[in-house]
C-alpha cells in the first residue's frame, strides 16, 4: 500500500449524496478534509501520494454492480 486509493473528493461527494459511509480496502489521503465531513469512514492506512492516473484500466465487480 503505496498509494491512496482515493480522497477528500470522493468523501464530499458521498456527503453531499447522503451517503452514511464509506468503507475503502486500501489507504485514503486528505484525511483533515475527509474528518471534516459527516459521515463515517473506515480504511486501512493514510497515504500522502496520489492514486496513479494512467493506470490501465481494470474491471471491478461484485455479484451486483461492475465498475
Amino acid at each position: 500500500m503505496n498509494r491512496a486509493v482515493t480522497g477528500g473528493m470522493l468523501f464530499k461527494c458521498a456527503e453531499i449524496m447522503g451517503w452514511a459511509g464509506i468503507v475503502v480496502n486500501g489507504c485514503i489521503r486528505d484525511v483533515d478534509e475527509i474528518n471534516e465531513c459527516e459521515i463515517g469512514v473506515r480504511a486501512m492506512a493514510t497515504c500522502p501520494v496520489r492514486p496513479i492516473k494512467n493506470s490501465d484500466d481494470i474491471l471491478v465487480s461484485t455479484s451486483q454492480l461492475s465498475l
